[in-house]
């Protein structure tokens, strides 16, 4: 049990450590991930319809 004990005391010790991000940093680096979503998105989707007409024009 002392060693439960002995874990949670030093997991606290360690997070008291961590340099959390602030606001307008989590902030930005939302933004930059659904930019970053939205253009890998159209991109597959662009690259999607196009093979699809390949195919559709292969396989007339």
């Amino acid at each position: 049990m002392a060693k439960v004990f002995q874990f949670f005391k030093e997991s606290r010790a360690e997070l008291k450590k961590v340099v959390w991000p602030t606001r307008a940093d989590v902030l930005s680096s939302i933004k930059v991930v659904i930019i970053s979503t939205f253009i890998v998105a159209i991109i597959l989707g662009l690259l999607d319809l196009g093979f699809s007409e390949l195919f559709r024009l292969i396989l007339k």
